[in-house]
């Protein structure tokens, strides 16, 4: 194939000409792309109500199909929902206290935060919060968090010592 052949095509595919006539659909579709892309996204216009008093403005909603659009792909962004579930909220105690014993006290308070939403009558994972929190220096969410603990279990072993944590920890 010859350098000119190969110029040819790319002209061709660059800037969608063709040899043949136009047929009446191009002249009608809006500027699409020669790839068969869709016309790029116009926003709303805004243009001013007749009725309405000087500045205010009247929002044009651009008619847009969602079944048109492509699905949403990425589903890491989509917020986590979360239900009553006791082993995932155990898992996660788990692996807060891998965080807590390598001194990562940032990494532990966060996975004992999603166990508590995991699960929100586990008082090891309010208590453990706590301990994180307070090793963060973050007195306010160590309080919450052994105010937690302490309703849910106010006889448990160690209460007495969450007590005297709560007494030491000021406002």
């Amino acid at each position: 194939m010859s350098r000119w052949a190969i110029g040819f095509g790319l002209l061709v595919l660059i800037t969608g000409w063709t040899a043949g006539p136009a047929t009446a659909q191009d002249s009608t579709q809006e500027s699409t792309s020669p790839f068969g892309l869709p016309p790029p996204y116009k926003p709303p216009v805004e243009t001013p109500k007749a009725d309405a008093p000087a500045g205010k403005t009247e929002k044009k909603e651009a008619a847009v199909d969602k079944s048109e659009l492509p699905p949403e792909e990425d589903k890491s962004d989509a917020p986590k929902e979360f239900t009553f579930n006791p082993v995932q909220s155990q898992k996660q105690i788990l692996a807060g206290d891998y965080y807590f014993k390598k001194g990562n006290y940032v990494a532990a308070a966060s996975r004992y935060d999603e166990a508590t939403k995991w699960n929100d009558g586990n008082a090891e994972a309010w208590l453990r919060l706590g301990e994180a929190q307070e090793k963060k220096s973050n007195a306010r969410g160590a309080r919450t968090a052994y105010e937690k603990f302490l309703e849910l279990s106010p006889d448990a072993k160690n209460s007495a010592d969450v007590k005297k944590r709560l007494a030491k920890l000021k406002p």
